[in-house]
């Protein structure tokens, strides 16, 4: 009995990120009440507050599965030994997962400019960025941090500029013109 009743709060959990996304759209973050989510996820109030404690959790909770989904895929570039190799591969993974969950991106990043999505994606990429650089032993004396930030800003702006105007350029295209910047190695 105990999993179907998982089952059960991952589907209602689902359907309230599915319906504070709906909502996201259509208002600011701050303008959404409880009630709205209710509402739209055709769910009680006592339902809602069963799982989290306010719009705040629920959000954050939205924001942290985002994060370990998007930690999860970078992982799988772990095992790319040339430097530049790495960073494309890093990008297209973060192109990927952005692409793949553009209506979450957008209506947190777009229309409702939260801070709060761009921190995850940062903190997620310089974390993995960081890992990277401590296996690496050749840095030509340039100290580890400087590294970090140089590529964590090329593939986090890129990225975030795509998803923002990506009518404009194809992700290929963003990946074309960095395998032209990024150099051989470090």
């Amino acid at each position: 009995m105990k999993e179907k009743q998982d089952l059960r709060i991952i589907k209602t959990r689902k359907n309230l990120y599915e319906s504070l996304l709906y909502l996201l759209k259509e208002k600011t973050f701050e303008e959404i009440k409880v009630s709205d989510i209710c509402e739209k996820a055709l769910i009680n109030r006592s339902t809602f507050y069963a799982h989290y404690n306010d719009k705040y959790e629920l959000f954050a909770d939205l924001v942290e599965a985002l994060k370990c989904s998007l930690a999860n895929e970078l992982s799988t570039n772990a095992e790319i030994s040339n430097s530049k190799e790495y960073y494309l591969e890093m990008l297209r993974i973060f192109l990927d997962h952005v692409d793949n969950k553009r209506d979450i991106y957008s209506a947190i990043m777009i229309h409702n400019k939260n801070s709060v999505i761009m921190d995850m994606i940062y903190d997620t990429l310089n974390e993995d960025i960081k890992k990277r650089i401590e296996h690496e032993k050749n840095h030509k004396n340039i100290p580890s941090d400087i590294i970090a930030k140089f590529y964590l800003g090329a593939v986090f702006n890129v990225g975030t500029e795509w998803l923002k105007n990506s009518n404009h350029y194809s992700k290929q295209e963003i990946l074309d013109y960095l395998e032209i910047l990024i150099s051989e190695t470090i």
